[in-house]
């Protein structure tokens, strides 16, 4: 075995190889206190013919055992990846695959294993760490090393791999993955946060991303695998001049129509056309015909864009795409909203809902409850095409996410606003950016469904094209703008600052002076966008939809949740069939009462109110005896707490049995003149008879007949 290690925040970051998972082309066990990351990396000896992308795979497994767990469900073991695990694929696939050399078409796959999981809180970024390292060992051609780090702010302070207790207390949280001389990838969230802000962070996940590929390069030194060679395929020059002739002038006109699928279809007809002209010769020929066309193509496309200014669509470089907003136009719903920016449409919804629906997730920090969702859905039709449906994919998840983590920091607390929300995004058109539609939708919905949001968020797709020393940076990008570009940064946040960011380069890396005017262009687009939405819609609708469900909160003692819920539910069940309302009792005492008819609720929460009321010592209630002794009777007051009523507290004279005056069944007035320390209550039926004038006055102080009257504590509920 062979090792290298550092030392980040006073912990042992190790590399190690050589001991398992020795047949595999590389692999790699990566350790940081408890965290053990096993990354594994292989490819296949022999290319993949007929194919014109790299086919690289990604997979991140959390094994619920490394967490000392076992997996819920009937069969007890891990099935499907879960939404974490697909996510984190993710992350590690987009900082690692640019780092391939063109014309490399074996299929390659990377592996990264939890095996331990500690409070470190770093499986994920190591993982693309962990992925590197073991490429970098490998013979696989890998341009790297590539590192991640996760870096997050803790009161004004920046704090480098923060571990999960750190995590709860973070008002931003970014992971960045780089070479030594760029970054990469850029993901995480943030309350508002500053451009320099945001800057900043990146400066120093990059010095810490530097340290860490040194430790790959002393691995690899000590243990690495002379490389394959890669060929590139040379198409012939003579074969490229005669496309050329054939098909430049028609590809500039062609690039140069707005309307996507019109622009489509002119270049399909181009591609045909060069098809056509070669169909007597081999099919190899006429692949590489096809080969010069679509690189022709791009290289012409983004000249326009350097050496004109002028995108496909006839915007400059800093441009939005028109906007067109509606909101509240689906009548059942809670809250929707359609959001049209260019050849973008994304319809989205918002549904309110009550702590029954909250969704429970088993994961390996522990499990939790999820209040807020948000779904992104992209239908074929959106782009013209027809396919088979299946369930949502890695990019349809991932977009998703990113919205989510743009949304969430803006939503009230769940004690202000004790909702559970999901939000659904479908791509009704797509020509780019459909996930920041889906977050300027998703804001929209909310506030027409009378959230009250802290403010509305938008989201802009920043592009890049770089020849040599000389770039652009692009605002709003094209679908084609994504495709044949060199970078897809999305930048969310409201008019204060950022909320959410994801950026993902196919060059080798962005400089700090690109990113900086990125993020510069990224917020006067944002502020243009949140002013159509303002617009649109000023502020939150103050009432709800009528179809939505009412929600009250009701705070307890805890010692009280028992006579609310009652033995084997059946006080809690009894009060659900009499008002027909929703209602949960947490473990801290706060119930939620729901219903769609505010009288039915408030019945619920008055019934409640005297199930948990306590008596008061000097307070008049109108009870019910229950129960006849020789020495007194018993009085419920309240349900559930009766009292003592002495034989000498009746009556203003000397009885000789209780009967005389009382019998059980009777309804009678009586003062609480005595608690004891063990809650025993003392009443007293005299005290009022000696209060009255003798002349038919009501008692002097009293506070008359109601259940529970006068001492009606103020309630915390919210609608």
């Amino acid at each position: 075995m062979t090792s290298v290690e550092l030392s980040i925040r006073d912990k042992s970051f190790k590399f190690e190889t050589g001991q398992i998972a020795r047949q595999a082309s590389g692999s790699t066990l990566l350790k940081y206190g408890d965290t053990f990351v096993l990354a594994t990396a292989v490819a296949s000896k022999t290319a993949r013919e007929g194919i014109d992308f790299f086919p690289l795979t990604i997979d991140y497994l959390e094994k619920t055992y490394s967490a000392g767990k076992i997996p819920g469900g009937f069969f007890k073991r891990e099935g499907r990846m879960s939404e974490k695990e697909i996510l984190t694929s993710r992350l590690i696939d987009r900082p690692i695959r640019p780092m391939f050399p063109k014309g490399f078409k074996c299929e390659t796959q990377g592996i990264v294993t939890v095996l331990s999981f500690g409070d470190e809180n770093t499986s994920d970024v190591m993982g693309i760490t962990g992925v590197s390292a073991s490429m970098m060992i490998s013979d696989i051609p890998f341009d790297g090393p590539v590192s991640g780090v996760r870096v997050g702010r803790k009161d004004g302070e920046f704090i480098i791999f923060p571990d999960l207790e750190e995590s709860e207390e973070l008002d931003m949280e970014l992971i960045v993955a780089g070479t030594d001389e760029a970054v990469v990838m850029v993901e995480g969230m943030a309350g508002e946060a500053s451009e320099a802000d945001f800057l900043e962070a990146i400066d120093l996940a990059h010095q810490e991303i530097k340290k860490l590929n040194a430790l790959q390069r002393e691995l690899r030194d000590k243990v690495g695998k002379p490389k394959r060679e890669v060929t590139e395929e040379v198409i012939d020059e003579g074969l490229k001049a005669k496309v050329s002739d054939l098909v430049i002038p028609k590809i500039k006109e062609a690039i140069k129509i707005a309307d996507k699928l019109q622009r489509q279809d002119a270049l399909g007809d181009i591609k045909d056309e060069v098809k056509e002209a070669f169909k007597d010769d081999d099919g190899a020929t006429i692949g590489d015909a096809v080969t010069v066309f679509y690189d022709l193509e791009k290289s012409l496309l983004r000249n326009m864009i350097l050496d004109e200014g002028v995108r496909a669509d006839g915007r400059d470089s800093e441009t939005v795409r028109p906007i067109t907003i509606e909101a509240g136009l689906l009548p059942r719903v809670h809250g929707s909203a359609l959001f049209t920016r260019g050849e973008t449409q994304a319809i989205v919804t918002a549904t309110l809902g009550t702590s029954d629906d909250e969704q429970r997730i088993d994961a390996l920090e522990g499990d939790y409850f999820r209040t807020f969702m948000l779904h992104y859905n992209f239908p074929p039709f959106s782009v013209g095409e027809a396919r088979f449906l299946r369930g949502p994919g890695r990019r349809e998840i991932g977009h998703g996410a990113l919205a989510d983590r743009a949304i969430r920091p803006v939503l009230p607390s769940k004690e202000d606003w004790p909702y559970t929300i999901r939000i659904v995004s479908e791509i009704l058109e797509s020509n780019g950016s459909s996930s920041m539609a889906t977050v300027c939708g998703a804001t929209l919905s909310l506030m027409d469904a009378g959230v009250p949001v802290k403010a509305p968020v938008a989201g802009i797709a920043m592009g890049l094209v770089m020849e040599g020393d000389r770039y652009k940076v692009l605002t709003d990008i094209l679908g084609v703008e994504d495709h044949l570009g060199d970078m897809d940064f999305k930048v969310t946040g409201t008019e204060k600052g950022i909320t959410a960011f994801q950026m993902d380069v196919k060059i080798a890396g962005i400089n700090r002076e690109i990113m900086q005017q990125a993020l510069e262009q990224a917020r006067k687009g944002r502020l243009h966008i949140l002013n159509e939405m303002k617009a649109a819609m000023p502020e939150a609708r103050e009432g709800l939809s009528p179809h939505a469900p009412r929600i009250f909160t009701l705070q307890i003692k805890q010692d009280k949740i028992r006579d609310v819920i009652g033995t084997g539910g059946k006080v809690i069940r009894g009060i659900i069939e009499e008002t027909g309302c929703k209602i949960n009792v947490d473990d801290a005492g706060l119930i939620s009462i729901a219903s769609n008819d505010e009288d039915s609720a408030q019945k619920a929460i008055d019934i409640i109110k005297g199930l948990v009321e306590e008596p008061e010592e000097g307070k008049v209630y109108k009870g019910k005896v229950v129960r006849i002794t020789d020495f007194g009777a018993f009085v419920e007051i309240m349900p559930n707490k009766d009292g003592l009523l002495h034989i000498s507290q009746i009556e203003n004279r000397r009885l000789d049995t209780v009967t005389e005056v009382l019998k059980e069944g009777d309804e009678v007035e009586v003062k609480v003149i005595e608690i004891d320390k063990m809650g025993r209550v003392r009443l007293s039926r005299k005290v009022l008879l000696d209060d009255y004038t003798g002349d038919g006055e009501e008692p002097r102080g009293g506070s008359g007949g109601g259940r529970g009257g006068g001492g009606d504590r103020k309630r915390r509920e919210r609608r």
